[in-house]
């Protein structure tokens, strides 16, 4: 079959990768199988362990041998992970399905990127993060549509065909994706593989360890995925148990999420639209005062989301929080593609600042699930928004940088 132009198929993948919903893995989570908070962050922190122990082995590989392959088994994996959680009943094969999904998700985190850069140049590359964030949009709407209206007829069925297309995906790069910008790193004729892959990965660490604006967007990263994890595995518990549903409107929790969800992807696709422009505009420096901007406005609606009393607030809250959110990632690769000047060693830096966010996650995980069983699920998500303090202070110390890597920068020892 014949391989397609990188832009046609990156933009095709971002359609359809977007159109599985969490959405309704988490009401099944909680509605059906009734997990409890710690099992609910247990799920995540198993993810995130795997994502912590595989992220930089499985960039590596891709910098050394093939970035199509790698995402070729990650997505496969991810989907076959997904499909599977829609079929199983105990919360011990669910967090264990989990971690095999955050495995999965390591050979796609940094090959995806890097893959990108490599075919269409890093000059290409905000730009068209962006307008695939804006398909993404698209796709999610379409997924919602489906998949929210599959599960009003069964919720497993909904999860399984979420967990279908992504699978589809990976097949689908086997056969389409071209590979023509990549070139491997070079290797002696009779150096064994694993020898190759630990260079690879030592000529990462010191690219990082190198440049203080790239240590700096790496430390950021563990405390964004400290909050994230807490956020991403309470907020429907959150108004399930605390908030409570609007009785007078008679629908499903799969309804009201689906509602939120597609507003703010309605107000997430013009967003966007405005962003590409200022992103194809502005300088590095500006780039990064978007970032901060976005992670600033998450901190602060985080907070009010924690404390919201009634349905009205918490939806406003997380309208706005998946709105900042959807848009933080295109603009944060961006700035990270823009610091890594080496494309050998580009899959592999990816992966290690991947690999910040799910130390995050795993170590902060545990912590904040305890946290919302002994006092309470609003205490533990506002834990969650205050840890993303020290990112803030991390992006401010990029700023002063020019949001750039200076040109005689010295080791950050301290750090």
């Amino acid at each position: 079959m014949r391989r397609q132009p990188a832009l046609r198929v990156f933009y095709a993948l971002e359609l359809l990768l977007s159109m599985p919903t969490w959405i309704v893995v988490s009401i099944h989570l909680v509605r059906d199988l009734h997990l409890s908070p710690l099992e609910l962050v247990l799920m995540g922190t198993a993810m995130e362990a795997a994502v912590f122990c595989f992220e930089v082995p499985t960039g590596v590989v891709a910098d050394t041998y093939s970035r199509r392959a790698s995402l070729a088994v990650g997505f496969v994996g991810m989907g076959a992970a997904w499909v599977a959680v829609g079929l199983v009943d105990s919360a011990a094969a669910v967090i264990g399905l989990w971690a095999f999904w955050g495995l999965s998700y390591t050979f796609t985190s940094g090959a995806y990127q890097a893959w990108l850069a490599d075919e269409i140049g890093v000059d290409r590359l905000g730009p068209a993060l962006l307008r695939g964030a804006r398909l993404g949009f698209v796709g999610t709407l379409v997924g919602l549509a489906g998949l929210v209206a599959l599960s009003s007829v069964s919720l497993r069925a909904s999860v399984v065909a979420g967990g279908a297309i992504t699978l589809l995906c990976g097949i689908g790069t086997i056969l389409l994706m071209p590979e023509e910008g990549f070139t491997p790193r070079e290797r002696g004729a009779d150096a064994a593989p694993w020898r190759e892959l630990v260079a690879t990965a030592a000529a990462g660490a010191r690219f990082v360890r190198a440049r203080t604006l790239l240590v700096l967007l790496v430390a950021s990263e563990l405390f964004a995925g400290m909050s994230s994890e807490a956020y991403d595995r309470l907020r429907d518990a959150h108004v399930l148990r605390d908030i409570g549903l609007p009785r007078s409107v008679h629908l499903g929790p799969a309804w009201w999420f689906g509602a939120v969800a597609a507003a703010a992807t309605v107000f997430g696709f013009a967003a966007v639209s405005v962003l590409i422009r200022r992103v194809e505009q502005r300088s590095s420096r500006e780039v990064a005062r978007i970032l901060v901007f976005l992670l600033g406005v998450v901190f602060a609606v985080e907070l009010l989301f924690a404390q919201a009393g009634g349905f009205g607030v918490a939806l406003a809250a997380i309208l706005v929080i998946s709105l900042a959110r959807s848009l933080l990632y295109p603009v944060y690769m961006t700035w990270l593609n823009a610091q890594i000047d080496d494309s050998s060693v580009r899959a592999t830096v990816i992966s290690i600042a991947g690999q910040a966010d799910a130390v995050g996650q795993a170590a902060g995980g545990p912590a904040l699930g305890a946290v919302g069983n002994a006092w309470g699920i609003r205490t533990a998500l506002t834990a969650g928004a205050l840890v993303l303090l020290p990112a803030l202070g991390f992006y401010g110390r990029a700023l002063a940088h020019n949001g750039r890597e200076p040109e005689l920068a010295a080791l950050p020892e301290a750090t």
